[in-house]
């Protein structure tokens, strides 16, 4: 990033985050972009999946889409740890490269489901399953290696509002990718293939090239920074090694001694309790979000075609993305954590409870889905400062991992449960409730945390 005149009086402070910041943030909130749509775009595609072989479709159903959708999940938990290590102990730019490439790989090959030399995998619900399983191992440790990734970068009182800008990704994306599934899946039939097939191969390729690109943009730490001026290299050095020596004043730095600290440490688990609950809660919901829009609103007009397919998907995240970023930076200003965390999640258990109880009126249950989009990604930047606060370097890296693979189970649990419970009733009611529930234990347990001084 270039530094005017006016920019280059300023402390050296301010000018090392601005640059830092501008440098980072843009490049990861696109990666994590692609990486959210890649994994959820599933929840678009199932609409014309669902449909009859010799219809376009693949003949599943929603326990079989809320199946796949989830065992995304069990292949990510397996190598979360792990991955999260290596991006302490060896690089984080090799290692986010690795697995955007063969993510995107498997992601475009999602589209080729069905294809007779696929049939290798398996029959069609069989060949989903392997190649869902398959993107969860690919992608397994890239969302809490960027995590760590930016501890090497933001000093703690600056980091809910980095991680916020990083995981802004997640409303963008659904807000974006939502109506470009949409578009792509009804506007896009080449060489034969279905819209829904496009969909998968198409926002699969950049996530390939954008691992590419990776290898050499990224930075792992600020001493190799050829971008960085010198200054403010020693500034963020400095700032960075003061912190982390504060918090191992008691004990060393050793691989195995964090290891254990941080998967033993009872806020870990803790904090591993609190993400299963609310990760059910928020999948559940994000996988079946449009497929609940075509129940909400039955009818076939071109303002009911554009109310379900494009704006009761989408504008939640909108919500969601205001009250992100408002709560992270309100978080760091405050320097309050706890109640940041916990009033968003039991705002989302609250209002997902009254969009249900007014389904009757579109607009009143289509209102209270906004506003728990706030609930359900509000908490999300702050909940990920905690394994920072109270862990060293490798400690909170092992935490960091252990929290996001168990807490992600709940993205199996959450999308098989609700389609499980929509076809044993017909309805998506049964699995809102449940959904309910999840959300607002894990705000009771959220209640549970201790603010700390600094160390």
């Amino acid at each position: 990033m270039a530094v005017s005149v006016a920019d280059s009086q300023l402390p050296v402070a301010e000018r090392a985050r601005r640059r830092i910041t501008w440098r980072l943030m843009p490049f990861l909130l696109l990666l994590y972009f692609l990486a959210y749509i890649d994994r959820t775009n599933v929840s678009v595609t199932a609409l014309d999946m669902k449909k009859p072989l010799g219809g376009g479709g693949l003949g599943f159903n929603d326990y079989i889409i809320g199946t796949g959708a989830g065992i995304f999940f069990i292949g990510y938990f397996l190598l979360e740890i792990p991955g999260t290590l290596i991006v302490e102990k060896w690089s984080a730019r090799k290692w986010i490269a690795r697995i955007m490439i063969s993510w995107g790989v498997i992601a475009t090959l999602m589209g080729f489901i069905g294809e007779q030399w696929m049939s290798v995998l398996g029959d069609n619900v069989t060949q989903f399953y392997v190649l869902r399983f398959i993107l969860g191992i690919a992608e397994a440790g890239f969302f809490p290696g960027i995590v760590v990734f930016l501890a090497h970068w933001f000093r703690y009182e600056d980091r809910a509002k980095a991680k916020a800008n990083f995981m802004i990704g997640i409303p963008i994306a659904s807000m974006i990718g939502v109506p470009l599934s949409q578009w792509i899946m009804s506007s896009i039939t080449w060489g034969g293939y279905e819209g829904w097939r496009w969909v998968f191969i198409l926002e699969g390729i950049p996530s390939v090239i954008l691992g590419f690109i990776t290898i050499f943009y990224l930075t792992d730490w600020p001493h190799e920074a050829k971008w960085l001026p010198e200054d403010e290299k020693q500034w963020i050095t400095s700032e960075l090694e003061r912190e982390r020596q504060e918090k191992l004043a008691s004990g060393k730095d050793d691989l195995w001694q964090g290891l254990k600290e941080g998967l033993l440490n009872p806020k870990t688990l803790l904090l591993c309790m609190i993400y299963i609950t609310i990760v059910t809660g928020f999948y559940g919901l994000t996988m079946f979000l449009p497929s609940i829009a075509e129940k909400m609103v039955p009818g076939t007009s071109p303002s009911d075609m554009l109310l379900k397919k494009y704006v009761i998907p989408a504008v939640p995240y909108v919500f969601g993305l205001v009250g992100m970023l408002w709560n992270s930076s309100h978080s760091d200003k405050t320097g309050e954590r706890r109640w940041h965390t916990v009033w968003p999640l039991l705002f989302g258990a609250v209002t997902l409870s009254l969009s249900l109880l007014t389904a009757s009126s579109v607009i009143f249950a289509f209102t209270f889905l906004c506003l728990t989009g706030i609930g359900v990604l509000a908490y999300l930047p702050v909940f990920w400062t905690w394994p920072s606060r109270f862990l060293a370097a490798s400690a909170a890296a092992a935490a960091i991992g252990l929290i996001n693979s168990f807490g992600n189970l709940g993205g199996y649990l959450g999308p098989k449960v609700v389609g499980w419970l929509s076809v044993r009733t017909g309805n998506y009611a049964s699995g809102q409730w449940f959904l309910v529930g999840c959300i607002l234990i894990s705000g009771l347990l959220a209640l549970m945390l201790k603010q700390q001084k600094k160390i």
